[in-house]
């Protein structure tokens, strides 16, 4: 869980979005998107997938299983 929660934070930075924005495009509240990113709550399939395209890196990435 810690390296899924360091690439979100690296990439949301990297592409230079805020947490209000990602969580926006998820369709979720911020408080619920900042717990992914704090380690206390996992998204689910679809809004991993939905991660994956937002960041355009495959969800294996985002969970540590392997590199870009």
């Amino acid at each position: 869980m810690k390296i899924f929660c360091e690439r979100l934070l690296a990439l949301r930075k990297e592409y230079g979005y805020t947490q209000r924005q990602v969580a926006q495009m998820l369709g979720i509240s911020q408080p619920s998107y900042i717990r992914y990113e704090n380690g206390t709550a996992q998204p689910s399939l679809e809004n991993l997938s939905a991660l994956a395209d937002i960041f355009d890196v495959s969800a294996d990435y985002l969970i540590g299983r392997r590199e870009i």
